[in-house]
């Protein structure tokens, strides 16, 4: 699949690397790959890694892409992998305007991927584990047969939201084996109730009966306790399965494959518009003001101005980022930060603030390196960038049966995209007993945030985490604001009121 650089693209590869340098951005080195069409487009459908492991939604990914290029739908432009050294793909008969817009935004993307703080636990030689990951699943497959492979392979897929991002940076592990717990804690739990010394006939007034019934009841409540696990509730419900459901040898294995993917790719979907709209400010910025020749202008426009552009009613990562980094910098340049300028009430005096301190490329610097999307909006996204923007959240008319401006407050604008951003815009999953009702049975909780769970998707989960687990699994969530207790034990769903 390797093609080597033509010599106005090797060259042009260095003159942006020693530009992008020249501004501080810090990467591992890259490696540019020309391919064709039918190429990035295998790529792409593996992730990024041509030697991922097989499997059909794979060939189904690159069958919608190849159509959508045929069709004029979409075209892939660029192609990078966070790896040390960085992988990026180019695609052969583009303009070489275009490849030198792309190798810039690349430099911008490896820039983040090394040195944003939620890339940091990420494998940096995922190439080669892919390869390892694919090499075992085909020793698995030769021995099992693929369709039994496959088929495990989905049900890990359908649930490979359900890990717990933030969990690699805890120093401390919650799910523990049950003998484990019950081996450490079972010399702080007394076994029967303990009894004031006394004389025979002053028993029943030392001890009396009702105060040794409570004494053995919080005995039992104690050994209830100790009994079950995990010891408080486990968002890492992929690694709470592999620890303690029973699965086969081969059956661990890829559910630990699965979630090792999962983690390297979290940070690229807590990260997007970040990671986006910072190559996006340095393509722009690199080219503007070094690469571009005059004749080529007017197409780095065209093609820019395509990225960054959104249709109404639509998010566009790459516009939000770019804005809010340039945002950032003006106000950091200017001094519009800080005590004095937050209590300024003049509007006039707010808009003409310049301090002229200069500190809007340090800043953003530092905001690359701290953030993910939520934190990102969260601290930066203000009043003045809603309405310079033109933000606004809409929603669905039944009578015109066509989607509207429903507010422009500023606020409601942030919680809808803080809303939309947290867990990837996923529902929040938790185990909350592995022995339900001392019957080996599972208990999860759905994080109840003000939405309710899409009942089909909920139902097909449950189906799924019950075939690994082997025993009923129920799950316990909100249906319009009534406590509702979903249950599968192999044959239908039972739904009742908690």
């Amino acid at each position: 699949m390797r093609h080597q650089l033509p010599p106005e693209l090797h060259k042009a590869h260095q003159e942006i690397r020693e530009i992008a340098r020249g501004y501080g951005l810090n990467t591992f080195d890259i490696i540019f790959e020309l391919v064709d069409y039918d190429e990035i487009n295998e790529v792409a459908a593996l992730g990024g890694y041509p030697t991922r492991y097989p499997h059909w939604r794979f060939g189904m990914e690159y069958d919608y892409l190849n159509k959508s290029y045929t069709y004029g739908l979409q075209k892939i432009y660029e192609l990078v992998i966070n790896n040390d050294p960085c992988y990026a793909y180019l695609q052969k008969g583009n303009p070489v305007v275009d490849q030198k817009l792309v190798m810039a935004h690349v430099y911008g993307h490896c820039d983040f991927f090394k040195n944003n703080m939620w890339f940091s636990q990420t494998n940096r030689k995922m190439l080669d584990e892919m390869a390892n990951h694919a090499t075992r699943i085909r020793e698995f497959q030769d021995r099992l047969g693929v369709e039994v492979v496959e088929n495990f392979i989905d049900q890990c897929l359908s649930i490979d939201n359900l890990i717990d991002q933030y969990s690699v940076f805890k120093t401390a592990t919650n799910t523990q084996k049950p003998s484990l717990l019950l081996e450490e804690r079972e010399s702080e739990t007394p076994t029967s109730a303990g009894r004031f010394q006394s004389k025979d006939y002053l028993e029943n007034f030392v001890n009396p009966r009702s105060y040794i019934d409570e004494q053995e009841k919080k005995i039992k409540e104690g050994q209830d306790k100790l009994r079950r696990f995990p010891l408080k509730p486990e968002r890492d419900v992929l690694a709470f399965l592999i620890n303690f459901a029973p699965l086969e040898g081969w059956q661990q294995e890829i559910l630990s494959i699965v979630r090792e993917e999962a983690y390297y790719f979290a940070p690229q979907a807590a990260t997007k518009i970040m990671n986006e709209g910072w190559a996006s400010y340095w393509h722009s910025t690199i080219m503007t003001q070094h690469v571009l020749k005059d004749s080529e202008v007017i197409d780095y426009a065209d093609h820019h101005s395509g990225t960054v552009s959104s249709r109404p009613g639509q998010l566009n990562p790459y516009k939000m980022g770019i804005e809010l980094f340039r945002d950032i910098e003006e106000r950091w340049n200017k001094g519009k930060f800080g005590k004095e300028y937050d209590e300024c009430e003049d509007a006039g005096v707010k808009e003409k603030w310049d301090k002229q301190v200069g500190l809007g490329r340090q800043k953003i610097f530092e905001v690359r390196r701290l953030h993910n999307d939520v934190t990102f909006l969260d601290s930066f996204l203000n009043e003045e960038f809603c309405v310079q923007q033109k933000l606004f959240t809409y929603g669905f008319n039944r009578r015109t049966g066509q989607y509207e401006i429903v507010d422009r407050d500023w606020r409601k604008v942030k919680n809808q995209l803080l809303f939309s951003l947290s867990n990837f815009g996923q529902p929040i999953i938790l185990v909350e007993d592995g022995n339900f009702q001392n019957r080996g049975e599972l208990l999860l909780v759905h994080q109840h945030e003000g939405l309710d769970l899409e009942f089909d998707k909920a139902t097909e989960t449950i189906k799924n985490i019950f075939s690994l687990w082997g025993r009923p699994v129920h799950l316990m969530t909100k249906y319009n604001s009534q406590a509702k207790l979903l249950s599968y034990d192999g044959k239908e769903i039972h739904e009742k009121d908690a």
